[in-house]
């Protein structure tokens, strides 16, 4: 059995920092997996991770979910990460991952520089936020930074605030696993991992919310930005340099 163990403790990092920063654990998961995997059994390995950290989410924190928010925003997710799963088929593996690395150094950037900017919480703005944080999410395996910037526009409760982002994420990684499936991403080889992403997705979910309890999330996020800015750097390296 030939499993990386350094992988898996990679991904249960990028789990308990995904749940802490607010940003989702694929922001982590996906760069990383692409220096074990090619980018296509990453994006099916991510919704399969996904679907397990998002359940133990909505679990760890039920305090009721936001019904409106879910029809704005996760409606438009679920349909957009279906275009860009089907998507993602039409491109090579390393075009992808430029236009991840260019994503994740331009997301994180706007948020260190433009540390007050935010999305006005009105329908229109959260059908686009919805749709593009899906669409991101079908072809790069990574949105959920996007549809937390939508959501955070309606100041809601943070246990409220993660339930239900998690909620429309489960969603969204529902749909897309059908989809990577149908593409091929989801190969034979990689299910050795599934048992262990999935205790990772609830163990790492169970120690963000810990952390939580003890650091100032805002502060934690500024650290998980930076981060993101140098894995965006480190994933158009690598392309380059292979």
């Amino acid at each position: 059995m030939n499993i990386s163990y350094i992988f898996l403790a990679l991904a249960l990092l990028a789990e308990i920092i995904g749940t802490v920063g607010g940003f989702g654990s694929s922001v982590f998961f996906v760069p990383i997996g692409n220096f074990y995997f090619d980018f296509y059994s990453v994006l099916g390995l991510t919704a399969v991770f996904h679907l397990s950290s998002n359940l133990s989410k909505i679990l760890l924190f039920r305090k009721g979910l936001n019904k409106q928010l879910i029809v704005r925003i996760g409606i438009p997710s679920v349909i957009m990460v279906i275009v860009g799963g089907y998507l993602s088929s039409l491109f090579e593996g390393y075009i992808l991952e430029i236009i991840l690395g260019c994503f994740l150094i331009s997301l994180s950037s706007l948020f260190l520089i433009k540390k007050d900017f935010s999305i006005a919480p009105n329908i229109k703005e959260s059908i686009i936020g919805g749709s593009l944080s899906g669409f991101s999410s079908g072809i790069l395996g990574t949105g959920g930074a996007i549809r937390g910037l939508t959501m955070a526009a309606f100041n809601l409760e943070k246990s409220i605030f993660i339930a239900t982002s998690a909620f429309i994420d489960f969603m969204v990684d529902l749909s897309r696993t059908v989809v990577y499936y149908q593409n091929g991403y989801i190969h034979d080889h990689d299910f050795i991992y599934i048992p262990f992403l999935f205790a990772i997705g609830i163990g790492g979910t169970y120690i963000g919310k810990k952390i939580l309890n003890y650091i100032p999330q805002e502060q934690f996020k500024r650290i998980s930005l930076i981060l993101i800015l140098l894995i965006g750097l480190v994933t158009i390296g690598k392309v380059i340099l292979q």
